[in-house]
């Protein structure tokens, strides 16, 4: 199993092009998976600064609906003639809006999609042998207090807070992809019935509504919890987040920029 960054905030290497965005290519010996495209094309230009070729992935994963991890769909049907989407039906339906600053719209423009290779997920399920998709995740544990800042319309044009029924995680021999873990990094695990050795994405804590205390409470839950898996993060995680959890996290949480290429043995 490989995976790597193709579109993040940050970049280890100078020649690749960075966004608010997050895309990352996963490669298994049975799979070849997009999760996630980013705002834009920057994971195509970086695909191919990195020598990659993106025309014979088979599927793309969008974790939900927000125009961050899946504006670049567009680009990539362009570019790939076969790949099935897989996505739920509430993030293409949906209209997203963010608060963050100003009011201002975060939904996905989405392309037209034919019917075969649309692949809508509402239920927890097996795609293929190995490859789960984890829906409706249950909010047993907090979910990241920067949701609050994050809105949906409703069909009367009223702004009501996302319950991001939309979200959905994607599960492979396993590794675990979390998108931006707006349902709750805890949540998403504890919704996950495998055995999870790697987790992959960000964790939504950058906004600072979380206090250190809660932040270092969190990691010793995970690190208890969760003592032999592997946590990389970054793109809405927070600088001053991930060094709290690392602090107690040691090795055990590592970041990903741009660039980053990650062998796992299965």
């Amino acid at each position: 199993m490989r995976w790597t960054v193709l579109s993040d905030n940050r970049s280890y290497d100078s020649c690749l092009f960075t966004e608010h965005g997050l895309s990352v290519l996963l490669q298994t010996e049975r799979h070849k998976i997009l999760l996630d495209t980013g705002a834009s094309d920057v994971f195509i230009r970086n695909a191919e600064q990195l020598g990659i070729d993106l025309s014979d992935v088979g599927y793309v994963f969008i974790s939900h609906g927000h125009s961050d991890h899946a504006g670049g769909l567009r680009y990539f049907l362009e570019h790939n003639q076969k790949a099935q989407v897989i996505v739920s039906p509430d993030a293409m339906s949906g209209k997203f809006f963010s608060k963050r600053g100003n009011l201002h719209s975060i939904t996905t423009e989405w392309p037209e999609i034919d019917e075969d290779r649309l692949v809508l997920i509402d239920q927890t399920c097996e795609i293929l042998e190995g490859l789960h998709v984890i829906a409706h995740i249950p909010q047993k544990h907090p979910m990241p207090k920067g949701n609050q800042n994050l809105y949906i319309q409703d069909a009367d044009g009223n702004y009501i807070h996302d319950d991001f029924r939309h979200e959905l995680a994607l599960y492979v021999d396993g590794l675990l992809f979390t998108g931006c873990a707006h349902s709750g990094l805890e949540n998403i695990l504890a919704a996950c019935p495998w055995p999870v050795h790697t987790v992959v994405g960000g964790f939504h804590l950058l906004d600072g509504q979380e206090t250190d205390d809660e932040i270092k409470a969190l990691a010793q839950r995970l690190k208890a919890m969760y003592p032999e898996t592997q946590f990389y993060t970054s793109h809405c995680t927070g600088d001053n987040v991930f060094e709290v959890m690392k602090d107690v996290m040691g090795e055990q949480l590592q970041s990903f920029r741009c660039g980053t290429i990650i062998a796992l043995e299965k």
